[in-house]
Order: structure tokens, then C-alpha cells, then sequence
């Protein structure tokens, strides 16, 4: 009875009455008058309540101490739950100012917490929105929650009670999830990165929304353009990307350290680059180079994650130009050149090596575009004027196009990132990826990433909250799983839509390569020439090494059919000179 029954309360079950009365006859309870009102109103408004003999000096002599008061609100808050203070006041006749007085001591005991847990109250500002939430059946409710038409008011309830039915709701979202298998995640996965020719985006405003997403991904330098954007973008046009750098919205650099003191040997995706020679004995951006592209703004979250000592041992010409660009900021590539004493080409490998060892990167992406090209195919502002270029692409090349080359700001990071801020972008990061995170995919990812118990921690704040779901989204995947609210729904909606015997060719380099993480058999390299076959959400070739390799049985007339799809690629014409 938590101490304190209205006479209201009292009659909502049928078998209360007859039980209160045999209570007071027996002199356990005992029936009192919460308030002395004007004799006007007393008959309106004052207000009949049952307490527990032992607790009845709180209400005796009239009018209720102060500190009695906060006993009473303690006992009505153990017993009503999320509850406002209006509704306490009406119940007791009392002015709801000393209501607010009574929960403002229990505030600061820490017994009781303010806020907007019910469905309804969870309308207003700051309200508590999904699972967080104290909704669905089984939960405790308190009378006169909403008062007015449509205006939440805050509630209140006792802290332990508040813990008891989170845990209730968070347990009843859980159980309302039916997991889907492996094929039909791949399947809503294809959808959700908008890999699908039907659902890709255009336009350089959507290639923000692109970005954002694959946003702390590496990816081979090569495959950025070739593959991974095509295969989101519908005519994805090289300036977008362009546009976004310049503007300093996005930036591209190498996070990953390289390993080395020693010089460094390019592990190249095909065996024609495997072949060319080392260009002297720095390293060089090839296009298996890690290369990330980030929001500018989250640059610092980021590079918190890794290892931000510059590398010790450089040739004397990256040596040269990292000491110019350190002493005069950021430059464009014919004052580096003519300031340092050296050919543009030797310029060209000087920062093809600082790149590499992702110390500097350039304004636009055309400064890493050029450096992915032989020295013949180049085109340089010495040579070749503006208009005598004919090709419009060459112009995509140029390391006039490239702006300033800078280094790459090294932030210092305080221990403490990892575990608070950084964690916590690195989740939602996640999040938008893939829809749904669970400690498995985390192998798609790099492996400089926080642990995954650190995410872990992150993840159930951001549930308790109610901004993500938990739950066993995904069939067949040990340990705990967290999904979007968007995720849940269009896993639903995918796991009834018919097998359409769609084919999805990707490189390796993809993102979506999940070979061997989330379907059975070995993994696939993720290099930009390696390339894997998915139909309806399951793997059924892949290309390594100059060979295709079935892995499910298919007719031979079948098999043509199947390598052309796999084989097709979505390079624009205007970078074809990379693939």
C-alpha cells in the first residue's frame, strides 16, 4: 500500500474495499482527512486517504508539517510510480508548491527523479524517447499524468522503481525482435549502403550523406573513386568530391601508422604494379595505400585513435619538403617546388612518400588522384596551360588542381577520449555503416578501432537512453547486438520481400566485402582488383588472382552469366585511368 491510499485509489479494485474495512476493524489502518480546508470548500475538495496505523502521526494535528510532507510524497512516489506533482497535490488537497518543496528535498536525497517517462509526457522537450521510455504493458502508471490538452507535464518517480521498469521495457523491445539470417542482413545491408541500382544517390549534395557514412573506413587510395563511391553514386562525377574537400568538409588522409623504420615495398592489387620499381627508397601511394575520408570537424576524434608519431626515417627529398611546408604552412605544389631547389617530378615523389606515411595530405582530392598515376599520364601547370587541355578529365589530374598541400595535424590525446567522446562518435559512426553492430563485423573494420568492450559500454548508455535498440537482430552471431531504430524496421520489411535472384558486384575493397566475416568460408583480401559476387544476399563468386571461383555449384551456361556480372565494373569514364 506504500503507507498512503486515496479513497479513490481504494475503490479501483473490486476486493479493496471489503479488505480495507476488515484492516481498520482490525486497527491496522486507519482512515484520515489529508487537509483542513475553508469549510466552502472542505466538502469539494478535502480529501480522504488510508494510511498505515503506525504512519498516521504524519497527518495528525492538521495542517502537515513540512517534514511530514516529504514522508508522505516518499511513500505515494513507491507506490504510484512515474507520477507528476500535480496529480500528488490533487490526490491530497494540498497547493502543489509544497508538493514541488517535498520532491526537491527527495531530489537531492537522490530518491526521486524528475523527467518525461510515459508515452504521453514523453511529447515535450527533453522527453525520453524510445526504449528509454516507460511504455507498453507491465508498467506502472501514475494518475493524472498529462493535465491539459496535449501539455506534458514533468514527472516524477523514485529512482529504484524508475531502474525496474526500464528494465522491464528494455526487456519486452528485446523479446519483440525476431532475428533475421545471415543472407537476409546481407541483403538489407545492400540496401541500407544503397549499393542497389535502384537505390543509389546523385548529386553532390548526396555524396555528403555518402560520406558521411563511410566515414573513418580505410579503402585502398585506388578504390575510392573506381569502386566504392560508383557503386553508391549514379554518374558520380569526380568534382563532387572535389567540391567537398575544397569547401573543408571533408578531408582524406592515412590514420593507420606504417610499420617502419625500414623502406617500405608497396603490396600492389595486380601483378602489371607489383612489377613497376620502387621509386628510390621511400614509400609510395599505391592503391592498396590506406586512405580515410573523414568530416573535418571529427578530424581530432579520430587520430585520437592512433598513432600520432611521425616516422623517423625519410628520404632526403621528403625530408626537404616536410621542413618546408612545417616552416610555412600550408603551399601550393609550384612554390614547394621552386622554394626546395627540386624537379616537380622529385616533388611529386616527395609527397607521394609523406602521403604514404599519411603525414600530408592536399586540399582537394585531386592532389592524392594525380599521385595515383604514372609520371607520363600526369599533366603539370609547367607544361600544359589551361587551354590547351582537351580532355576535360585531364584537368582531374593536374597537380595545379591539387590546392595547398599541408601536414597533417597530430593531435595529442588525453586518455580519458577514448572511454567518453571518441567512443562514442566512433558507435554512432557505426551505426549509420551498418545499421546494426555486433562485435563480429567489427573485423570489417580497422583494427585500430577501441575495443570492443570499450563500444560495448557505449552502446548500453545509448540504449538506456533510448536512442538505439538492443536485442538478437542477426541469427547465428554470439554476444550482444544494437541496432537503429531505422535498422529494426527495414530489417523487418526486408526479411518479407521475395528473393529477386538480384546480382551485386563489389570489389574486395568494399566495405560490403564480408566474406568470411558474416557468411561461412574464408575471407577475401581487400584489395581494390580482388572482386566478389553476392545474389539475394549470398556470396557466389569471387576474383583473386586472375581467377574466378564459384562457390556455390552452378550449370555451366549458368556460370557465363555469372562471371559477367561479376566481372562488371561502375568506373566513371573520367577515372578510368585509375582502375
Amino acid at each position: 500500500m506504500a503507507d498512503v491510499l486515496t479513497d479513490e485509489e481504494r475503490q479501483r479494485n473490486a476486493a479493496w474495499p471489503r479488505l480495507m474495512d476488515e484492516l481498520a476493524a482490525s486497527g491496522r489502518v486507519a482512515r484520515v482527512w489529508a487537509a483542513a480546508l475553508p469549510a466552502a470548500e472542505s466538502d469539494a475538495r478535502r480529501a480522504i486517504v488510508w494510511v498505515a496505523t503506525e504512519r498516521r502521526a504524519l497527518f495528525e494535528p492538521l495542517p502537515i508539517s513540512d517534514e511530514s510532507l516529504v514522508e508522505i510524497v516518499r511513500g505515494r512516489l513507491e507506490g504510484l510510480g512515474p507520477v507528476t506533482a500535480s496529480a500528488i497535490a490533487d490526490s491530497l488537497a494540498l497547493p502543489a508548491s509544497r508538493i514541488n518543496i517535498a520532491l526537491g528535498k527527495l531530489e537531492a536525497e537522490g530518491f526521486a527523479m524528475r523527467g518525461r517517462f510515459s508515452p504521453g509526457a514523453a511529447q515535450g522537450p527533453g522527453a525520453v524517447q524510445g526504449s528509454g521510455a516507460v511504455q507498453g504493458s507491465g508498467t506502472v502508471r501514475g494518475a493524472g499524468t498529462v493535465r491539459g490538452a496535449g501539455v506534458a507535464e514533468e514527472e516524477w518517480c523514485e529512482r529504484r522503481l524508475l531502474a525496474r521498469v526500464h528494465r522491464y521495457t528494455v526487456k519486452r523491445l528485446r523479446a519483440e525482435i525476431e532475428p533475421v539470417q545471415a543472407r537476409d542482413f546481407l541483403r538489407f545491408l545492400c540496401e541500407w549502403q544503397r549499393v542497389l541500382p535502384e537505390s543509389r544517390m546523385q548529386g553532390s549534395d548526396a555524396l555528403a550523406a555518402v560520406l558521411t557514412q563511410l566515414e573513418g573506413f580505410e579503402a585502398p587510395a585506388g578504390a575510392w573513386e573506381t569502386e566504392i563511391l560508383p557503386s553508391r553514386m549514379a554518374e558520380y562525377e569526380p568534382q563532387w568530391l572535389d567540391e567537398h574537400c575544397r569547401a573543408g568538409r571533408v578531408v582524406w588522409t592515412r590514420l593507420a601508422a606504417r610499420g617502419t623504420a625500414r623502406p617500405a615495398v608497396a603490396v600492389s592489387a595486380n601483378a602489371a604494379q607489383a612489377a613497376e620499381p620502387e621509386r628510390g627508397r621511400g614509400a609510395s601511394p599505391v592503391r592498396s595505400t590506406p586512405i580515410t575520408l573523414l568530416a573535418r570537424r571529427n578530424v581530432p576524434l579520430w587520430s585520437a585513435l592512433t598513432d600520432q608519431t611521425d616516422p623517423t626515417q625519410l628520404t632526403s627529398r621528403a625530408a626537404s619538403v616536410a621542413e618546408f611546408i612545417r616552416e610555412h604552412g600550408a603551399s601550393f605544389f609550384d612554390e614547394i617546388a621552386e622554394r626546395v631547389g627540386m624537379l616537380p617530378v622529385e616533388v611529386e615523389d616527395a609527397l607521394a612518400e609523406l602521403v604514404a606515411l599519411g603525414m600530408v595530405n592536399s586540399d582537394s582530392f585531386a592532389g592524392l588522384r594525380v599521385l595515383l598515376l604514372p609520371s607520363g599520364r600526369r599533366s603539370r601547370s609547367s607544361s600544359t596551360s589551361y587551354a590547351s587541355r582537351r580532355k576535360r578529365r585531364l584537368a582531374l589530374f593536374g597537380m595545379a588542381d591539387a590546392g595547398r598541400w599541408a601536414l597533417v595535424r597530430r593531435t595529442a590525446a588525453a586518455a580519458s577520449n577514448r572511454g567518453d567522446e571518441a567512443v562514442e562518435h566512433i558507435v554512432r559512426t557505426l551505426l549509420r555503416r551498418w545499421g546494426v553492430i555486433f562485435w563480429k563485423l567489427l573485423g570489417r573494420e580497422a583494427d585500430w578501432l577501441p575495443p570492443w568492450r570499450d563500444m560495448l559500454m557505449c552502446c548500453r548508455r545509448l540504449e538506456a537512453r533510448g536512442e538505439i535498440r538492443g536485442g538478437r537482430f542477426v541469427a547465428g552471431f554470439s554476444g550482444e547486438q544494437f541496432a537503429t531504430p531505422e535498422a529494426v524496421g527495414l530489417l523487418r520489411d526486408v526479411r518479407r520481400k521475395p528473393h529477386t535472384q538480384q546480382y551485386v558486384s563489389l570489389s574486395a575493397a568494399d566495405p560490403l566485402n564480408l566474406i568470411g566475416i558474416v557468411t561461412p568460408g574464408a575471407r577475401l583480401a581487400s584489395l581494390a582488383g580482388n572482386r566478389l559476387l553476392y545474389r539475394d544476399g549470398l556470396p557466389i563468386a569471387t576474383y583473386a588472382a586472375e581467377d574466378v571461383q564459384y562457390l556455390v555449384d552452378l550449370p555451366e551456361k549458368e556460370q557465363w552469366e555469372v562471371k559477367t556480372a561479376l566481372l562488371r565494373r561502375h568506373t566513371p569514364l573520367a577515372v578510368d585511368d585509375l582502375a
